[in-house]
This record gives C-alpha cells, sequence and structure tokens, in this order.
C-alpha cells in the first residue's frame, strides 16, 4: 500500500515541542496581563449560524469564510447553514445579545482562541490562527476614559512579553471624519473609502496615497489632497507635543471637535494610568480599514522593527450588536494576533529557544534501581518540580544527551555509591557543572537553583 505523505495545510502554524512552550508561554503572559486588569474570560464555538457571521453579506469577509456543512447535509442545496468564525469580534456581538441580561455591565471581557479565514496562500498569512482580545462593552452609554484603559493593558502585556521597546499610536474617527467633512467631503460612504485609503500611509507611502487621493476614483483637488496629508503625518513626541498639535489644527466642524476634545481626554488618562509618555503617541494617519470603529483607535508597532506592522490594533464602536437587538451596547476594544506576531518574531531573531517544561530527569542506572527513582520522581512532583524518569534507562551518557537535546537542564543521578551514602548527583546540564546533596534535601536544593534562574532570566 503506498504511503500517503505526511503535510500540512498552507497557512497553518505547527510548531515543535519547545516553540510550542515559547508559544504558549506568550499565551499566559497575555492572559494574566488581561486578568489582572478585571477581564473575564469567554469562549465561544468555533462553528457559529452562518446568517448570524455574515450578518452583512457580499464583500471580503464572505469571500474569506470557511462554510462547514455535515456530510449528511452535503447533498442540500443553498449556502451551508454553519460556518467558522473569522474572527472574534462577531461571535462576541452574537454573545452579548444572547445574555444579555445575564451580564453585568459595562461587560468586561477577554478571550483567546483559534480563528479561520481563507486567506490567499503566502507567506505570513494564515488560514487558522489565534486571536487574543480585550473589550469592554457598555449598556446605552460607555465613558472615553475605557478608551484609555486599553492602551494600559496594552503595555502592561507587552512590557510583560519583553519583545523591545514599542509605541502604542491613537488617533480618532470623529476627528478624521469632521476633518474630511471641513473639506467638503461629507459624504459618509466616501469618508469611508479616503480612510481606508489613508490607512495604507505607512505600507503604501505618502506619493501613493495622495495619487489615488487625487485620482479617478476621488478626484479630490491638490489643495485638499495636500490639506489631508498634511493632515494625517501629524505625529507626538510626547504628551505636551500631542496637545500642542491638537492645538494647532485649528477650529472645525461639531464632529471634528468632539473627535479632538475625546482624543485630548484620552490621552491625558493614558498618562493617569502610569503609561509613560514614550510608549504611547498621537499619530492622524492611524484610521483602521474596519468600518464599525467610530472614535477612538489604536496601533501598536515595535519600535525597531516598523516592518513588522501593527502588533495590536482597536478601537472604539458604536454599537456592537445592533444587527441582533435593538439595545444599544456601544463598547472599545483590541486585539492581538498572536500566531502572525509569533512568526513575525520568530522570523526577526527576536525570541530566544524555549526550555522545556520538564525541569529534571532522573536517570535510571540499573533497573533495581527504579523505586528510588520513581520515589524521587514522586517527591520532586509533590513539591511542584516537573519531573520525567528514563524508565526504560541504559548508558547514562544516552540519558544525559535525551535530555540535553529535550532541553532538560537538570539530571539527577542515583547510582550504587550514592545510595550507599544517601545521596544524589545533580548534573546542571545548561552550566556544564555537577554538584551532590543529601537526599533528603534535593527538593530545597532544587528549588533554589530554580529559583535563581528565574531571577536571572524572568519568564516571559
Amino acid at each position: 500500500m503506498a504511503l500517503t505523505t505526511p503535510r500540512t495545510m498552507p497557512g497553518t502554524l505547527e510548531l515543535l515541542p519547545r516553540e510550542q512552550i515559547a508559544f504558549q508561554s506568550m499565551l499566559d503572559t497575555i492572559r494574566r496581563g488581561f486578568e489582572v486588569y478585571g477581564f473575564l474570560p469567554i469562549e465561544t464555538p468555533a462553528i457559529e449560524f452562518a446568517d448570524i457571521l455574515l450578518t452583512k453579506s457580499g464583500g471580503e469577509t464572505e469571500r474569506q469564510v470557511y462554510f462547514v456543512q455535515s456530510t449528511g447535509a452535503l447533498e442540500q442545496e443553498g449556502r451551508p447553514e454553519h460556518a467558522l468564525r473569522f474572527d472574534l469580534t462577531v461571535p462576541l456581538a452574537r454573545y452579548v445579545a444572547e445574555h444579555e441580561r445575564e451580564l453585568a455591565f459595562p461587560f468586561r471581557r477577554y478571550q483567546m482562541q483559534r480563528v479561520y479565514r481563507g486567506e490567499r496562500a503566502q507567506r505570513g498569512r494564515f488560514r487558522e490562527f489565534y486571536q487574543c482580545d480585550i473589550d469592554v462593552i457598555g449598556k446605552d452609554s460607555l465613558s472615553v476614559r475605557y478608551d484609555a484603559e486599553i492602551p494600559a493593558v496594552i503595555h502592561a502585556v507587552f512590557r510583560a512579553l519583553d519583545i523591545g521597546a514599542f509605541t502604542i499610536q491613537l488617533n480618532n474617527r470623529k476627528l478624521m471624519r469632521g476633518f474630511f467633512e471641513g473639506l467638503g467631503i461629507g459624504d459618509g460612504e466616501q469618508q469611508m473609502l479616503v480612510l481606508r485609503e489613508v490607512d495604507k500611509l505607512d505600507k503604501r507611502g505618502a506619493e501613493y496615497v495622495r495619487g489615488v487621493l487625487t485620482g479617478e476614483m476621488f478626484a479630490l483637488s491638490t489643495e485638499a489632497a495636500d490639506r489631508i496629508m498634511r493632515f494625517v503625518e501629524v505625529r507626538s513626541t510626547s504628551l505636551a507635543d500631542a496637545h500642542a498639535k491638537l492645538d494647532a489644527l485649528g477650529s472645525g466642524t461639531e464632529t471634528f471637535e468632539q473627535g479632538r476634545a475625546e482624543l485630548r481626554e484620552v490621552l491625558d488618562t493614558v498618562a493617569a494610568f502610569g503609561v509613560p509618555e514614550a510608549a504611547f503617541a498621537l499619530n492622524l494617519s492611524i484610521a483602521r480599514g474596519l468600518d464599525y470603529y467610530t472614535g477612538t483607535v489604536y496601533e501598536t508597532t515595535l519600535n525597531e522593527h516598523l516592518d513588522i506592522g501593527s502588533i495590536c490594533s482597536g478601537g472604539r464602536y458604536d454599537n456592537l450588536a445592533a444587527n441582533y437587538t435593538k439595545s444599544t451596547l456601544p463598547g472599545v476594544g483590541i486585539s492581538i494576533g498572536l500566531t502572525r506576531l509569533f512568526w513575525q518574531l520568530r522570523e526577526a531573531g527576536l525570541l530566544k529557544a524555549a526550555d522545556s517544561s520538564v525541569q529534571v530527569l532522573v536517570t535510571q542506572m540499573d533497573a533495581a534501581q527504579l523505586p528510588e527513582c520513581l520515589a524521587i520522581a514522586r517527591e520532586l512532583r509533590d513539591a511542584g518540580i516537573a519531573t520525567e524518569v528514563a524508565l526504560e534507562g541504559g548508558k547514562l551518557g544516552k540519558q544525559l544527551k535525551y535530555a540535553d537535546r529535550a532541553g532538560i537542564r537538570f539530571a539527577v543521578v542515583v547510582g550504587d555509591d550514592e545510595l550507599a551514602r544517601a545521596a544524589v548527583a545533580v548534573k546542571d546540564l545548561r552550566r556544564g557543572d555537577q554538584f551532590e546533596v543529601p537526599r533528603a534535601e534535593l527538593v530545597k536544593a532544587l528549588r533554589v537553583e530554580l529559583a535563581q534562574e528565574e531571577v536571572l532570566t524572568p519568564m516571559r
């Protein structure tokens, strides 16, 4: 019988164990960051009703969605009834609308699950990937102060991930829309199209964006295009500089002034949350391409690796669940595309190889010593030290080579000589040294070694 070639589908990320440990460590760090700010966990099914996910038919979303059909329903005509979620925001909207009477508002949730999109196969684009989201949902209204809390969470999470200096960039869609109104671009649909082009500034460059604005699609005057380009090139270097540059924009429409007032309050409150001024900035080119953002918007970039692009983005929306309930549910949130971020960091050489989650290998020199080896392992595990036993034994050199290759730092050796002295030998495979301790003090000695390692190399 011919063998089937083992292979993974393009657009998926499958990791070796030590890479998976590093990925899991990032998940755990993000989860702790979300929880310490008072966000509650939820999970939603990977499969949703298609009419729930695709409340707005057509467009890019529907072209990327994976439809799901049971074997028994394959012969049915028409669009399948079920589909895989393509993000976590639409399921959140359904969740809040469905459980509205059971939730306490403002509802603060975090969600860390896989999502699925039919992306065209290409390097760095994924069809299955983890999103790590937080959102605060209000009932009828939600203070703009929550817009300022989100950057505080972002700062805490990425500082804990320890992946280098980063900047949280902020803008406000009302400010942008009001500015367009002042230029005579009053049509809402045209404003959204202009916003999408402006959002390409960092990727495509100023000349490209200016060319599109003055081209056939928009036919803006050169003066109008130049004013837009000057507007979106505004950046701040400090909190005082951000206020000065907002002041320098001059007066504008009611929408413009509302957006400016919200930005001022958000910037001041971000600082009050304790986020260093060097970690956040005003950036009037940040638009976010999605239509549902209505106020504050965010993008986060690594200062030394701008080519990676945004590593965390999101913003404010007026009514999360308008398609599912008559209640007004405004909210604000962000999303970290962790699979893509992990891949980018690995490609850029910014991730260190993770050690094994197994801390100790108890070697076995002789089958007669197996009960003693198992007793040692049991004591270590009871003390919270992750331990593996070399159940097959064999040559010590082979066992140590296995431990080193697997990333296990410590090997406990119990030979006849050690047993006679009621002692054990501990090999530190990372440092290449060895020490002997009384059998009764093994747990204490390993705890000291592991504690020193945590001080020298904090867990990410």
